[in-house]
């Protein structure tokens, strides 16, 4: 770092649930994805502020527990503060749990990067009767400790304060260093001396030294890393030999003795605790309902149950009201836009297919606005312990429910938490399942049908597709696990975080942050959608078909004006319009793949919206609204009615089932295969999804066509 530059790089670090991404967002304004439960953060966020005249670039690193290489976060975290030499590590530590958070703190110190450690959540500490002298902590840490709430912000400023003071100070204090085994101390010594003779000049003495630790602890990855210096290696292998000959146990374990060592006799100087106030009973008596083996998952199914009739009945009235404003901007634009090409582009392509798909904006946002309220309460994160025992069956386990949950808002990110868990076999699993569940772009489809075809009950309707979503990952789990050879399950450890009321600022972000990813695929993909649909429907327009149409009309015209010639006039256009749509590019393309779906009785516009929703799920609303249009009236209500007109009931529900599961979109293929690391499983995740979508949308009709 440089006072003449007066910029300087922080790493933001802390175990997960410590409201590190929390105190990242309010500090630096960003918007980075926050939640109550474990490992957010998946990949770093970089953001800068000013303050003080110093450019701070602030890096967020993923949530972690040790500097160790279990999991990718951990990896990510470590190497970027071990090869990236930030200029200062901004250690955030739960005040409230601080003999879980300061075992990442030794470590920190152990690799020598110049720290300022935030002791957050200093307000739930109080509830709980525990004081910390921070100054005491400051000295022995060898860094400042600043009090801090990150969902208020309160001591940010003296935050800031102190890593200017720490970028401007030309020393920085080290604080008490861990004190190891004299002979374990003796062996770091001379490791460290043959790695700055194996890299003279690449690393400093704090790093050669933290390079040294992990070599002697047995760290996999930094062993790999060195493979080539066989010497080292060999030394390596010598030493733990010896210590573990000697001393009786294994050094990783001797190591991680001393940690805890400093960790309680820090504590013992800088803790003070007293009776704790009430949250802690409070917590207690929530979790014996909610995580109750026979009470916990009826509550679960039953907040479900509430979030989408609410999502109804709550949704109702914006709905109405962006509704009309649609309408009376095709009310509006229809006489001011010169009949032609242009014309039918924005009224019939436009307007018709944003303005179908907007009309569902509302029912996204109260439906996360109910996700924000079980994220922040720390609801959410009780789910996974909830449902562990269900999902061992299914070759699953309880981590990988966070990475099911996440998909109800994008497949995308859910299937990047995957990275989560630790065994590759079932982090695939989780990976290949993931599409099956019922992400928002996929909602307005559903309000959509539920709406047109089962009004009285749309709300369960909907809900009865979120736990089908659930179920159908669950079987898709079970028969890709029997393809896939892998180790048996890990074990499931994941802390649970105490209830919090939920900060107006906490749920107003969650629900601005869906409703603008919506508007941006409405002002985007759903907008060139609906023009290239708009295109194929409406071309080739001169047909043979249509030059007879038009002869036909020409010929009523001629008549004279009768009620019996405007009805002929009417059914002729009617016929014409529909002629046209199906001999035009988009009606020959869907129809070729029509037959597909013939035991499904989907018709060629259905089919067209399948083949539409493959970019994004939410064309599908679009390319019905554009296709419906040519004999409905635009809107919300003119499409539903032109839908219920179409099918029965029975063949609705099924294409819902089907429009659920049938193929991850374009962007979930993409990140499949980065994530699974080929692009054959991106493949069979299409391929199975179809073919399981199919199955399950035949067996609806076919059991469907039984009892009714």
């Amino acid at each position: 770092m440089s006072i003449a530059g007066k910029a300087v790089t922080v790493a933001l670090t802390g175990n997960p649930n410590s409201g590190k991404t929390t105190l990242f967002n309010r500090l630096t304004g960003a918007n980075a994805p926050v939640g109550n439960y474990p490992r957010v953060t998946l990949t770093p966020h970089r953001r800068e502020i000013i303050h003080r005249g110093w450019t701070i670039t602030v890096v967020d690193l993923p949530g972690i527990y040790s500097l160790t290489s279990q999991t990718p976060e951990e990896r990510t975290a470590r190497d970027f503060i071990h090869f990236n030499a930030p200029d200062i590590v901004l250690n955030v530590i739960d005040s409230g749990n601080l003999d879980r958070s300061l075992f990442l703190t030794t470590q920190l110190i152990e690799m020598g990067r110049p720290r300022v450690h935030a002791l957050n959540m200093m307000d739930e500490a109080r509830r709980k009767g525990i004081a910390v002298d921070t100054g005491a902590m400051a000295s022995m840490l060898g860094g400042a400790v600043v009090e801090t709430v990150a969902l208020t912000g309160d001591g940010f400023d003296a935050l800031l304060d102190a890593i200017v003071a720490a970028a401007e100070a030309e020393t920085v204090a080290t604080g008490s260093q861990i004190t190891y085994d004299r002979h374990l101390e003796q062996t770091i010594a001379r490791v460290t001396a043959v790695i700055d003779e194996l890299h003279p000049g690449k690393l400093d003495r704090s790093q050669s030294h933290w390079l040294a630790i992990k070599l002697l602890e047995g760290d996999d990855e930094v062993l790999a890393r060195e493979g080539e210096h066989t010497s080292l290696i060999e030394l390596i292998r010598r030493e733990r030999e010896s210590l573990a000959r000697n001393h009786g146990e294994q050094v990783d374990t001797m190591i991680a003795d001393a940690r805890y060592g400093f960790i309680n006799g820090m504590l013992q100087e800088v803790r003070t605790l007293s009776q704790a106030a009430g949250g802690t009973d409070l917590t207690r008596r929530l979790d014996r309902i909610i995580l109750n083996r026979f009470l916990g998952l009826p509550v679960f199914l039953a907040s479900l149950w509430i979030m989408f009739e609410a999502t109804f009945s709550l949704g109702k009235y914006p709905t109405d009201w962006i509704n009309a404003a649609v309408k009376a901007a095709g009310t509006f634009l229809n006489p001011v836009i010169p009949p032609g090409m242009l014309h039918d582009v924005v009224i019939d392509g436009v307007i018709a297919g944003i303005g179908g798909t907007l009309v569902f904006l509302p029912n996204i946002v109260i439906l996360f606005f109910f996700l924000a309220l079980f994220s922040e309460t720390g609801y959410l994160a009780r789910t996974a312990f909830l449902v562990d025992r269900l999902m061992h069956p299914f070759g699953l386990h309880g981590k990988a429910f966070i990475p099911l949950v996440m998909g109800f808002d994008c497949n995308v990110p859910a299937i990047m938490a995957a990275r989560t868990i630790e065994s590759p076999h079932s982090r695939l699993i989780a990976i290949l399942v993931s599409p099956f569940m019922a992400c928002s772009a996929r909602l307005p489809v559903f309000v959509l049908f539920a709406g047109a075809f089962f009004a009285e009950w749309a709300g369960t309707v909907v809900f009865v597709m979120y736990v089908i979503s659930i179920l159908a990952a669950m079987i898709a789990a079970v028969m890709i696990g029997r393809f896939l050879k892998g180790e048996g399950q890990t074990a499931f450890a994941m802390e649970l975080p105490p209830y919090r009321l939920p900060t107006l600022r906490a749920v107003w972000f969650h629900m601005w942050e869906r409703a603008q990813s919506f508007l941006q695929k409405v002002g985007g993909v759903i907008l060139v959608g609906s023009v290239v649909i708009w295109f194929l429907q409406a071309f080739p327009n001169q047909t043979a078909e249509t030059e007879a149409f038009d002869a036909r009309i020409t010929a009523a015209q001629a008549q004279d004006d009768t009620p019996e010639r405007a009805d002929l006039l009417a059914q002729l256009e009617l016929q014409k319009n529909q002629d046209r749509l199906v001999h035009s590019y988009l009606g020959r393309a869907s129809q070729a793949v029509t037959p597909l779906f013939g035991a499904l009785g989907f018709d060629w516009r259905d089919t067209t919206a399948i083949l539409t929703g493959f970019v994004a799920k939410e064309v599908v609303v679009a390319s019905y609204a554009v296709l419906y249009n040519q004999s409905e009236e635009g809107g919300k209500d003119g499409l539903k009615v032109a839908l219920a007109g179409a099918m029965p009931p029975l063949r609705a529900f099924a294409f819902m089932v089907f429009i659920l599961l049938y193929s991850p979109c374009l962007s979930t293929i993409a990140v499949i295969w980065r994530e699974a690391g080929s692009w054959r499983w991106s493949a069979f995740s299409v391929a199975f999804s179809f073919g399981f979508a199919w199955v399950l949308a035949w067996l609806v009709l076919l059991v469907g066509g039984l009892i009714t």
